[in-house]
């Protein structure tokens, strides 16, 4: 099925790979879609919806194997502290549900920052705008489709 970000991604001459899985109403981790969509984890990037201090909305991505830092999204976009905005303001802010956000054809083109592990990789996945299909694409191609800015976003491993 085309999604909204696919169609964005259509647009720019952009090649991907819709991959379809099945979806359990209660799952949301992106560990559990890697396995079905058949990548590791830290290739399945998860897309958060976040706001700043200074009250502006930013996407994060980071692999699906690890937790974002919040001290270090707002460095990277310039403000004091960054926090998830609230679940039921993500549809209304994306058009998207939770487990479906995507940065591409999202409602608004907020800024989004991007970790900088998408770089190690030769395809990674990202949610097509819907649970139950992802988005398998080159990092190049997802970057200059996204516009983001890559930063170390994730949590440092504590021995």
């Amino acid at each position: 099925m085309k999604t909204n970000a696919a169609r964005y991604l259509d647009s720019l001459g952009i090649s991907y790979e819709l991959r379809e899985y099945a979806v359990d109403p209660e799952e949301f981790s992106a560990v559990v879609v890697a396995e079905k969509v058949g990548m590791p984890p830290e290739q399945v990037f998860k897309t958060l919806l976040c706001v700043t201090s200074d009250r502006e909305h930013v996407f994060a991505v980071v692999p699906g194997n690890e937790e974002l830092d919040f001290k270090k999204l707002a460095r990277a976009a310039g403000a004091r502290k960054a926090e998830m905005v609230s679940l039921k303001e993500v549809e209304p802010l994306t058009g998207y549900v939770r487990g479906g956000v995507t940065v591409f054809g999202a409602k608004k083109d907020f800024p989004a920052y991007v970790d900088e592990t998408i770089e190690l990789f030769d395809q990674i996945s990202v949610s097509a705008g819907t649970r139950g299909t992802q988005i398998v694409l080159s990092p190049a191609d997802y970057l200059r489709a996204s516009g983001a800015t890559l930063a170390d976003l994730t949590k440092d491993a504590h021995p």
